[in-house]
C-alpha cells in the first residue's frame, strides 16, 4: 500500500515536471519582469519622482507589495527558483526517453512502421536476382550526391539502407533548458549576494565609500578618482551625452584609466561604474565681472574671484565674495536660497575701501536687491561676465556576482534557439520490398523534427536522385559486354542471367549455358 508521503511526493512531482506548470510559471516571471521596468522602481528613481508619479495611496501599496523593487524582492526570488525547479523536473522526466532516442536511433523500419510513415515512396525494380543490391547500391551513391551518409543496416531477414543529418537537433530542447538554468542562477545569485550603491564624485576628488539604497555606507578595496566630466548637447540645448573621465587608485597607486558614458561603465575587480547622473553642484567655481570706478574716471577692469576670495581694485579699495546662492528668493528683508539649481543666481560682494578714520565696508548683491544692498555707496560698480559653477558626476555602483552565469547562459540560449529553429534532424531510409503485385520495390521513406514542407521539397529530390542512379545503371548494364574468364563475347545475344555477380539482359549460346550449368532443354 503506497504511504500518504509518498502519494503526496508523487503528485507534487507530477505537478512540477508537467509542461503547463512550467509555461504558467514562465509567463508569471515575464509578466513580473516586464512590470519591473514599467512601474518605476526604487532606488534607482529619486523619491521625489516616485511622490509625483504615484498617489500616496498607490505608493503604499507598490512599496508593502515590493512591486517598487521587483528583482529584490523575496517572492520574486522563490518564483525564480521555483521556475528552476520545474525545468529540471521536466527534463529529468523526459531525459531518458528522449536519450535513447538519440543513442540508439531506429534504422531498420517495420512493415508496420512503413505503412504509418507520412513520407514514403516506391520505386519499381527489374525482376533479376541482384536487383535488391542494385538497388541499394544506387541508393547509397543517391545519398552520398545529396551530402547524405548511408549505413548498411544487416539483420539475419533483411538488409536495408539508413540515414540521418543533425541528429543533434533532438537535443536541442535541453540546451535551451540549460541556458534558462544558468541565465535564473545568476539571476539569483545577483539577488541574494549582488548589491547597488551610488557614488558623487567632482573633478579632483577621490572615494572609496560608496552609499547603498538603505543610506548606509559601503567600503569598496580601492578608490575612484574623477579627472573630468561634462556633457554634450545638440543643437537645441538638450542633452547629448554624459562623460567621466575616471581613474582607479588601488594601494596608493593608479592602476586603471577609462572615459565613461552611458552603458560603457567602468569594470574593476567585479565592480561596475556606470554613468548614471551629471550636474552642477550649486558652488560657485569662478566668478568673472568688470569692475568700473564710480567716478568715471579710470576705465574698467576684468577680475576674477572664488569664494571668501579677496582682490584688490586699486591702493585703497578691495572686494571679496562672501556668499553664492544658486537660486535666490527675497523674503522679509533677506535673501534665501530656494534650490540647489543654478537658475537664479546671486552673488554678496564686499568692498572694502581705506579712509582716514579707517576703513568702510559696503554690501553688494549681484542683482541689485533694493532694501539690502548699499550699491549706490559702493566706490565701483560691477557687471558680471561668467559664472563658473562646480560640477559632479553621479555613478551607479553595482556588485553582480552572478552575471557571469547570466552571460554564458545568453550565449547557450543563442547556440540552443539555432539548432531548434534552424537546424533539422532527417532521416531516411530504403528498404527492398515486394509490392502488392509481387513486384521488388525500394520503398523510400523519412521524416523531419520540424519544417515539413522544406523536407518534402528534400525528400522528393533524393527520391528523383535515386531514380536518375538507377536508370544509369541499367543503362550501364545494358551497354557492358559481358565477360568469362577474361575472354569478351560478342556478337552473342546472352540472356538474363549472372555473370561474374553482374546481371545482362539478352540471351545466352549453347555453350555457355553449359558452363554454368544453366543449359536448357
Amino acid at each position: 500500500m503506497t504511504s500518504p508521503f509518498r502519494s503526496s511526493w508523487h503528485t507534487t512531482w507530477q505537478t512540477l515536471s508537467s509542461i503547463k506548470t512550467g509555461v504558467v510559471l514562465i509567463i508569471s516571471v515575464v509578466i513580473f519582469s516586464a512590470a519591473g521596468t514599467i512601474i518605476l522602481q526604487r532606488p534607482m528613481t529619486d523619491p521625489d519622482d516616485m511622490t509625483r508619479a504615484y498617489s500616496p495611496a498607490m505608493l503604499r501599496f507598490l512599496d508593502v507589495t515590493g512591486l517598487t523593487d521587483i528583482f529584490h524582492t523575496r517572492w520574486f526570488i522563490a518564483l525564480m527558483i521555483l521556475v528552476s525547479l520545474s525545468i529540471v523536473a521536466a527534463s529529468v522526466q523526459r531525459f531518458p526517453n528522449a536519450w535513447r532516442y538519440f543513442a540508439r536511433p531506429y534504422k531498420s523500419p517495420d512493415e508496420s512502421f512503413r505503412k504509418v510513415l507520412p513520407t514514403q515512396a516506391q520505386i519499381p525494380l527489374a525482376n533479376n536476382d541482384n536487383d535488391e543490391e542494385q538497388g541499394l547500391s544506387a541508393a547509397e551513391r543517391a545519398f552520398r550526391h545529396m551530402g547524405l551518409k548511408a549505413e548498411r543496416i544487416v539483420r539475419t531477414d533483411s538488409f536495408s539502407l539508413f540515414s540521418e543529418r543533425n541528429r543533434i537537433s533532438e537535443m536541442a530542447v535541453y540546451i535551451v533548458h540549460a541556458s534558462l538554468l544558468l541565465i535564473f542562477l545568476g539571476f539569483i545569485v545577483d539577488s541574494v549576494y549582488g548589491w547597488r550603491a551610488f557614488l558623487v564624485l567632482s573633478p579632483g576628488t577621490a572615494s572609496n565609500q560608496v552609499e547603498t539604497k538603505d543610506g548606509s555606507k559601503r567600503t569598496i578595496p580601492f578608490s575612484i578618482r574623477c579627472d573630468g566630466t561634462g556633457e554634450e548637447t545638440y543643437a537645441d540645448g538638450s542633452p547629448k551625452r554624459w562623460w567621466s573621465k575616471l581613474a582607479v587608485v588601488d594601494g596608493g597607486r593608479e592602476v586603471s584609466r577609462k572615459e565613461i558614458v552611458v552603458n560603457d561603465p567602468l569594470v574593476y575587480h567585479g565592480l561596475r561604474f556606470y554613468q548614471a547622473t551629471y550636474g552642477r553642484t550649486g558652488k560657485l567655481d569662478q566668478l568673472i565681472l568688470n569692475a568700473t570706478p564710480a567716478n568715471g574716471k579710470a576705465t574698467p577692469q576684468e577680475i576674477s574671484l572664488a569664494m571668501s576670495q579677496t582682490v584688490a581694485l586699486d591702493v585703497d579699495t578691495s572686494v571679496q565674495l562672501a556668499e553664492f546662492i544658486p537660486d535666490f528668493v527675497v523674503q522679509d528683508g533677506r535673501v534665501y536660497a530656494r534650490s540647489n539649481d543654478v537658475t537664479n543666481p546671486a552673488v554678496h560682494l564686499i568692498v572694502t575701501s581705506k579712509k582716514a578714520k579707517g576703513s568702510v565696508s559696503v554690501n553688494v548683491w549681484l542683482p541689485q536687491m533694493p532694501g539690502i544692498d548699499e550699491n549706490a555707496s559702493s566706490p565701483y560698480t560691477f557687471d558680471p561676465k561668467d559664472l563658473k559653477t562646480g560640477l559632479y558626476t553621479g555613478l551607479q555602483v553595482s556588485h553582480e556576482p552572478g552575471q557571469w552565469a547570466v552571460w554564458a547562459g545568453v550565449v547557450l540560449m543563442g547556440i540552443g534557439l539555432t539548432f531548434v529553429f534552424y537546424v533539422v534532424h532527417m532521416r531516411f531510409w530504403v528498404v527492398p520490398v515486394v509490392d502488392a503485385r509481387g513486384r521488388t520495390a525500394l520503398w523510400i521513406g523519412g521524416t523531419a523534427n520540424r519544417n515539413r514542407d522544406a523536407f518534402e521539397l528534400k525528400f522528393k529530390n533524393v527520391v528523383e536522385q535515386i531514380q536518375k542512379e538507377l536508370k544509369r545503371e541499367l543503362a550501364a548494364s545494358v551497354e557492358a559486354p559481358a565477360t568469362i574468364s577474361g575472354t569478351t563475347i560478342s556478337g552473342t545475344t546472352i540472356s538474363r542471367t549472372t555473370i561474374s555477380g553482374t546481371t545482362i539482359a539478352g540471351s545466352v549460346s549453347p555453350a555457355t549455358e553449359e558452363v554454368y550449368g544453366t543449359r536448357k532443354s
